[in-house]
């Protein structure tokens, strides 16, 4: 079914704190639930869907719920790593489109910093992984996989480390605005080039940071969202797809972004050009340039030379991207950058983004989500909104 128009965005938000040692996951999600609920003008009451992802501590919400008080009629816990959110939000649409519930809530919360958990350490899934515990002894971590495709993409369109860069100073750029974000410093190519080499051909300075936090969004039906005094945000595409590994036939040129991105931009009957900012997945530099290919920017293999020379810079560049200084800068909350970048696109089409990196008129957001692993098994979500 098409959810074009039939569900709202009318919360957001992202809890301010990069590192939180004192605090347990439960409680980061409950005061992400209040910032969202205090955003909309409504209260835990109201709330009769409740939505999350692996994160969440506890039987798939179950737990959650419970924690926070909701009393719900409708739950949903699909899980798809840094991906969930945004397809939460579409889910969201489909269960207040049929009757499921009315106002939905969506978390996202998780301590890694804390917990000095960056993510990338080997991990051991026995048998109840099919594939994994075969690709666990090559060294198969995070970061090797994503250095893997984008070596790869060097390989087959000449890619450059300085293009790869170049998203990275366009991150930092927006990043000194931000109070909150973790790196505030803006850097050159340069900088990146000649930071500590992590995984061939990424760098430190082409990684995400790693946070604790997190960040929660209220859907609603269009007469509640009418009814509050909160700009209108409204939903109008969303695309969700996954990209097996099929036992090593894997081509590592393109993601499942892009039939994620074909279904949105179908649903809400836009193309590419018509997209006035882009919130992108950015746990690696070369997250962002495959995407972005992906999602019909530029053609394949043109990535590199579309983000170079500030092209993704508010007030410079022709495509604003991730102007909260996103997973480079910013934060990467629970190692799950989704929830975030549907957080930034809402902020753009309400006019609430800062001052200096706010896209004038913005009436039409992209956010695009990435989970699992990029040179691997992932899925990917796209989700289109516009300002009504």
């Amino acid at each position: 079914m098409s959810i074009k128009g039939v569900a709202y965005i009318a919360g957001a938000f992202e809890h301010p704190a990069r590192k939180a040692p004192g605090k347990s996951v439960a409680q980061l999600h409950a005061e992400c639930a209040k910032g969202a609920l205090e955003d909309a003008g409504l209260s835990k009451d109201d709330i009769d869907g409740y939505f999350c992802a692996g994160d969440a501590p506890g039987l798939g919400g179950l737990n959650l719920a419970d924690y926070m008080g909701l009393r719900v009629r409708h739950i949903d816990s699909t899980e798809t790593g840094g991906s969930s959110y945004l397809i939460h939000v579409a889910h969201a649409a489909q269960a207040i489109a049929t009757g499921k519930c009315t106002i939905a809530l969506i978390t996202l919360a998780g301590r890694p910093r804390s917990e000095g958990s960056s993510g990338t350490q080997l991990r051991t899934y026995g048998v109840n992984m099919p594939d994994e515990p075969f690709e666990i002894p090559y060294g198969a971590v995070t970061v090797n996989l994503y250095a893997m495709t984008a070596m790869r993409h060097m390989y087959e369109f000449r890619t450059t480390p300085e293009q790869l860069a170049w998203v990275k100073v366009a991150a930092s750029h927006h990043a000194q605005h931000n109070p909150h974000a973790m790196l505030r410093d803006v850097v050159t190519v340069e900088d990146v080039i000649n930071s500590p080499m992590i995984s061939d051909p990424l760098h430190r300075l082409d990684c995400c940071v790693v946070s604790d936090g997190g960040g929660a969004l209220i859907v609603t039906r269009p007469e509640i969202a009418r009814s509050l005094a909160r700009p209108l945000v409204r939903v109008i595409g969303a695309g969700e797809a996954i990209h097996h590994h099929m036992g090593g036939r894997v081509d590592l040129t393109h993601s499942a972004t892009v039939w994620s991105g074909r279904k949105a931009f179908e649903e809400a009957g836009i193309t590419p050009a018509d997209i006035q900012y882009a919130s992108i997945y950015d746990s690696f530099t070369i997250t962002v340039v495959m995407q972005l290919e992906d999602l019909g920017f530029c053609a394949k293999g043109e990535g590199g030379r579309f983000v170079a020379d500030g092209n993704l810079i508010s007030g410079i560049g022709k495509l604003p991207f991730n102007t909260d200084g996103g997973g480079l800068c910013n934060n990467h909350p629970a190692n799950r950058g989704g929830m975030t970048k549907v957080i930034e696109a809402v902020r753009q089409l309400r006019g609430e983004a800062h001052s200096k990196v706010q896209v004038p008129n913005c009436s039409i957001a992209l956010a695009q989500g990435m989970g699992g692993r990029l040179g691997t098994r992932h899925a990917s979500a796209t989700l289109i909104m516009e300002r009504q």
